[in-house]
């Protein structure tokens, strides 16, 4: 029987073009969010120290850290669940002998039924808007997001596009569907415009 974990109701997605460092973005997050990890170009090494310092963040603000990859490599490194592209929809039944949270990426239908099938404990369903993360990607929009979000039979989380008050509109349109919803823009732009702030707070008057 797969185990139902309960999942932050607000993400971050790790990506190498951030100018804002992960573990900078990670104090901000509000506590109780997650943080999925990808920095896939990494060295073994430079990815695990990477994650060893989102996990000192984690403990303090009580942040759920997933590592994109292998659950095997997922469990080694201590990490409180594992990413599973598509292809390695397979190695869920692992994931989930280790007590891991199992989340996936859903573009379409096909995908949101491999996340069903394997018992996904979260889809991250995308892009819901607009996104530079998808480049050329048609957006799905609000009904056909619900659509998949349905039968992918995990909890949802928007991706793409999404900033707090999207998320909010979002949450009005599904009544029966509580999803959570996930970001990587939306958070850095947040911590650029507190820097700014704290920087202009800081000029003497």
């Amino acid at each position: 029987m797969v185990r139902r974990h309960p999942l932050p109701p607000q993400w971050l997605f790790s990506d190498e073009r951030l100018t804002v460092g992960v573990v900078q973005l990670a104090a901000t997050l509000p506590p109780g969010s997650g943080i999925v990890l990808r920095h896939d170009s990494l060295t073994r090494g430079a990815r695990w120290r990477l994650l060893r310092r989102l996990m000192r963040v984690a403990r303090a603000r009580g942040l759920t850290i997933l590592l994109a990859g292998t659950p095997d490599r997922a469990g080694r490194w201590g990490a409180g669940g594992v990413h599973l592209r598509q292809h390695d929809a397979h190695r869920a039944a692992q994931a989930h002998r280790l007590g891991l949270i199992v989340t996936m990426p859903v573009h379409d239908a096909r995908e949101a039924r491999r996340a069903r099938r394997v018992g996904a404990n979260g889809a991250f369903i995308s892009p819901l808007h607009s996104t530079r993360s998808h480049l050329g990607a048609a957006a799905l929009g609000p009904a056909a997001w619900l659509r998949l979000a349905r039968l992918a039979g995990a909890q949802p989380v928007a991706l793409g596009g999404m900033t707090p008050a999207l998320a909010r509109e979002l949450n009005r349109r599904t009544r029966h569907v509580r999803p959570g919803w996930a970001a990587i823009d939306a958070w850095e732009n947040a911590a650029v415009k507190r820097r700014m702030r704290q920087k202009r707070n800081a000029v003497p008057t």
